[in-house]
């Protein structure tokens, strides 16, 4: 009861504070038996629900997993552990958002490194297109306030759809190397990138249009938590006629900066809470190391497939639960 009236209070003020928040990750952890499949059979044989800790190691595996697929894909841990959370451990959609921005700043820190290290990442394209997307994630963080949590939740199903589309039709590698642009010229993006004989030349395009869809990706990154790496990664390889790896791996150096931009927007209105978002992050940060040693050996169109089955899954969870109001 006590707890309630905390938490009624703090919810008339518009803004719960990171130690109610606390204390609401503490009560699903110990009350709610829907967490997993194995905490409800318990109870139906007498058994107990899982504790804290307990809980704690499942988001950490579940972190752990995301971090793979993300520093796989380019897309950033949020684009798993957002529905993760809200789907099967019952989070608030806006606390899943704030621990999805601190994991997926981990993840961008966990496998950026590695990759500019060994020549993917193309650090000219990243640093001008960061711009357009801390910009954008600005303006998401405040707008996600403003909105319910179900009406974002459909949101999201639908981008991870429309996404899954375009990845499916994505270009084939190797197809006829393009002109130099001019504007790519000015700016020194021209690079080159580790293939099997040596490295390869590219000639990245289009870069104005590129930018305008960053900065809505920017956007989508305040306000799903998800580090738009989707749409980051789309707009390289399809608009800009970026190498698929090159795409991949700039999108995981650029997503760390989005975040950062409009996680402390989340922070500041107490929707990042430490014990939520510490297991997610160290789970994601473990899983983009594992994740980026993955990458090199990788074929594309492995992580093409990836790609899509991971969003298209999502999309049709997120879409529907959102639509019946259960979020």
């Amino acid at each position: 009861m006590a707890n309630a009236g905390v938490d009624t209070g703090a919810n008339m003020l518009g803004v719960e504070t990171a130690s109610v928040a606390a204390i609401r990750w503490t009560i699903i952890a110990v009350e709610t038996p829907t967490v997993s499949g194995a905490s409800q059979r318990a109870e139906k044989h007498g058994g107990m629900a899982p504790n804290v800790l307990e809980l704690t190691l499942l988001v950490w595996l579940g972190a752990l997993g995301a971090g793979v697929v993300g520093a796989l894909t380019g897309l950033g841990g949020g684009i798993v552990i957002v529905p993760m959370l809200t789907l099967l451990f019952k989070v608030d959609m806006r606390y899943a958002i704030g621990a999805a921005l601190v994991s997926v700043i981990a993840t961008s820190s966990g496998a950026a490194a590695a990759y500019v290290r060994e020549g993917y990442s193309n650090i000219r394209v990243g640093m001008f297109m960061e711009v357009a997307t801390t910009t954008g994630a600005l303006a998401g963080a405040f707008l996600a306030g403003l909105i319910p949590t179900s009406a974002l939740a459909v949101v999201f199903g639908l981008f991870l759809l429309y996404s899954a589309i375009v990845t499916m039709r994505a270009r084939r590698e190797g197809s006829p190397l393009l002109a130099p642009d001019p504007t790519a010229t000015r700016l020194g993006m021209n690079s080159t990138y580790p293939v099997a004989h040596g490295r390869a030349a590219y000639y990245p395009q289009h870069v104005g249009l590129a930018w305008g869809l960053m900065a809505i990706a920017g956007l989508l990154s305040g306000l799903l938590g998800i580090g738009s790496g989707a749409l980051k990664v789309l707009a390289m390889d399809r608009i800009m006629r970026l190498p698929f790896k090159v795409s991949t791996t700039t999108s995981n150096f650029m997503i760390g900066v989005t975040a950062a931009a409009s996680a402390g927007i989340y922070l500041g209105r107490g929707y990042i809470d430490p014990g939520l978002a510490m297991p997610v992050m160290l789970g994601v940060l473990a899983g983009a190391f594992v994740g980026s040693r993955l990458l090199v050996v990788a074929h594309t169109a492995t992580l093409r497939v990836l790609l899509a089955v991971v969003i298209v899954a999502l999309a049709v969870q997120m879409t529907l639960h959102g639509l019946a109001g259960w979020i």
